[in-house]
């Protein structure tokens, strides 16, 4: 593909959905799906998911034979993301053979052989979603795909834990955890520099004036769960790992790789310890690198699942 001229982070979304298939852990997949039904309260299963995008998550969870009967529930700060959702997802339950029953500007429900699914989608603010939310309902699963990373996990955790019923469950996955890798090298010591203050750009990261997570959220998730009063069921690697096959990048990986670069670049575009000069080069080296095929992308990431503080509804 071309390197891109503009940038889309809708499309961004839609193609790492392949990535986060291949990097999802599988240990901890299956405890999710071994102890859901345990501390499902009765009825359909209830299930929040915050940052919830472009709905890929909910699709993996229908395909992947995680939700049979279910009242999903998905928020997401950004409309766009909200619109894409509520577009995309009846397109892609048709062509996986449901129903669509009912399609509404916040709700939508789809069947198949027994299989009932309802999707509510809203775009909110997470701290305004709590403040309405909480005491008046609660959830069974808390998802939240790559997104623990971008919240203060102190300061947030008490407020998803009170989102759950007593026993529910956290699954927090895809979390960054401290490695950018990217090969073939170009020059080892910018190399280590560029990694060492993009991470640093995510410790010092700040979104509507909070705090916003930290290049080692992932194995700080550990003790701010134990803190909370969590209790860890499961945990491992979910790396995303990139490279061309003989015939080039999966799917539309090109792009997402493009954007991850981008991302970098615009991170430290203008940082005082970083020569100018020598980051626009590096910038089209490394593009210039996926569009050979050349390009290997490592991110270092855990997936969490949890039990929250209290006896569940089994």
């Amino acid at each position: 593909m071309a390197i891109p001229t503009t940038y889309s982070f809708t499309r961004y979304l839609a193609a790492k959905k392949s990535v986060d298939d291949r990097a999802l852990n599988r240990h901890v997949w299956h405890s999710l799906v071994q102890t859901l039904p345990q501390v499902a309260s009765g009825g359909a299963v209830q299930v929040l998911e915050i940052g919830a995008g472009i709905g890929t998550m909910v699709e993996r969870l229908v395909e992947w034979g995680l939700l049979s009967q279910a009242t999903y529930t998905a928020i997401d700060v950004d409309p766009e993301m909200i619109a894409e959702h509520r577009r995309r997802l009846p397109v892609w339950m048709a062509a996986h053979g449901f129903n669509v029953w009912e399609d509404t500007l916040t709700r939508q429900r789809f069947w198949l052989n027994g299989h009932d699914i309802v999707v509510e989608t809203e775009a909110i603010d997470l701290q305004h979603f709590v403040g309405r939310t909480q005491g008046r309902r609660a959830w069974d699963l808390l998802i939240a795909h790559a997104v623990l990373d971008l919240l203060d996990i102190p300061t947030t955790l008490p407020s998803l834990l009170a989102l759950l019923h007593p026993g529910g469950l956290l699954y927090f996955s895809t979390i960054f955890d401290g490695a950018t890798i990217l090969q073939p090298e170009i020059d080892p010591e910018l190399d280590v520099q560029i990694e060492a203050l993009y991470h640093q750009s995510m410790d010092q990261r700040r979104i509507a004036g909070q705090r916003s997570g930290d290049s080692r959220s992932g194995r700080h998730a550990f003790a701010h769960l134990r803190a909370g009063g969590a209790d860890i069921l499961a945990a491992g690697s979910s790396d995303w790992i990139i490279f061309a096959g003989p015939e080039g990048y999966a799917g539309d990986e090109a792009y997402f790789l493009h954007f991850i670069i981008q991302t970098i670049g615009t991170a430290l575009r203008g940082h005082p310890q970083l020569d100018p000069g020598r980051l626009t080069p590096w910038i089209a080296q490394r593009q210039a690198q996926i569009e050979a095929g050349s390009l290997v992308y490592i991110a270092h990431q855990l997936d969490v699942l949890a039990r929250a503080p209290g006896q569940s509804a089994m």
